[in-house]
């Protein structure tokens, strides 16, 4: 049985990471399309916010970073070879990744608030328990999803306040003088 150098493991590393961070940037961004946009971003502009709500060019470079470490971490694991809890932890990422995906699609597309804070919630619960499971496995890649996990609470808070704040967001409509002013 041969034991693989330093160098050979880091380079492993470094070519399972460059699959997986394109790979989790770009679903994210295949996600994202369902974001606010054009004429996409009327329903959300009526919508009340909550004050902790940030400007929205937080939203995209905060989800980069967050899928850029989110793609780290899971090739840490890939590189795992051996790893009593490698096929866990990946079958839990692709879980929790899932969810992620299906939340932006959830509030921004079909407009079901309640709906999205109930996917964040089991979203942060399948994280959580990634990213414990991580930890068995490489200290590195659990820390590298703490971040993912604080912004999952901020994100939870927020959609509540959006819920709390916008009882009719299911059912509200954009005013035709918003999306004439959309395509000036």
């Amino acid at each position: 049985m041969e034991i693989a150098t330093k160098g050979q493991l880091r380079w492993a590393f470094l070519r399972w990471a460059m699959v997986t961070v394109p790979a989790i940037i770009l679903l994210g961004f295949g996600s994202s399309q369902f974001a606010p946009s054009g004429d996409k971003s009327a329903w959300y502009r009526e919508l009340a916010k909550p004050a902790l709500n940030p400007p929205g060019w937080v939203f995209p470079i905060a989800w980069t970073a967050l899928y850029i470490m989110m793609g780290l971490a899971l090739a840490m694991i890939l590189n795992a070879r051996g790893s009593r809890y490698r096929g866990l932890a990946i079958a839990l990422f692709v879980g929790q990744m899932v969810l992620n995906l299906v939340w932006t699609p959830v509030f921004f597309g079909a407009h079901l608030v309640f709906a999205a804070l109930l996917i964040l919630i089991a979203m942060f619960v399948v994280a959580l328990i990634t990213t414990i499971v991580f930890g068995r496995i490489r200290t590195g890649a659990a820390w590298l999803m703490v971040p993912y996990l604080a912004w999952l609470c901020f994100a939870g808070a927020l959609n509540f306040g959006i819920m709390q704040l916008n009882p009719n967001a299911e059912t509200l409509l954009v005013p035709a003088s918003s999306d004439a002013q959309m395509t000036i």
